[in-house]
């Protein structure tokens, strides 16, 4: 189960115009961020979630960069993605893990994350 006190913080997803990527969006709002996952879209997201609660004394920091890939994109332009995605990553450099989802359910706002919290390794003084 997630912890309801960490919250999506910040996104930023770019997305594809022709064989163009371009900034699609920036904001806070999580729903907002898999608006922009359409079944015949493309698009690269580096979110930020952060602890607010504070209760470990830490204002912990999550980062993940997602890449997604509608289940109506044709085979063409999926493979043209982990070309792209290569230079995408030169500018969203830092984060804790990468997700790579074809599937809407793999962008639940809890699944991705569970795992960034796995990735983190040890809960200390959480008694998990």
């Amino acid at each position: 189960m997630v912890s309801k006190h960490f919250l999506m913080m910040n996104r930023c997803v770019a997305k594809y115009n022709g064989k163009k990527i371009y900034l699609a969006g920036t904001g806070t709002d999580y729903s907002e961020f898999l608006d922009n996952a359409g079944d015949d879209e493309r698009m690269y997201s580096y979110v930020r979630f952060q602890d607010v609660d504070g209760t470990t004394g830490a204002r912990k920091k999550m980062y993940a960069f997602i890449t997604w890939i509608g289940p109506s994109v044709s085979p063409l332009a999926k493979a043209r993605v982990s070309t792209d995605k290569a230079f995408v990553k030169q500018i969203f450099t830092n984060f804790g893990k990468e997700i790579l989802a074809d599937d809407a359910s793999e962008l639940a706002e809890a699944k991705v994350l569970n795992i960034l919290l796995k990735a983190e390794g040890a809960a200390y003084g959480t008694g998990k």
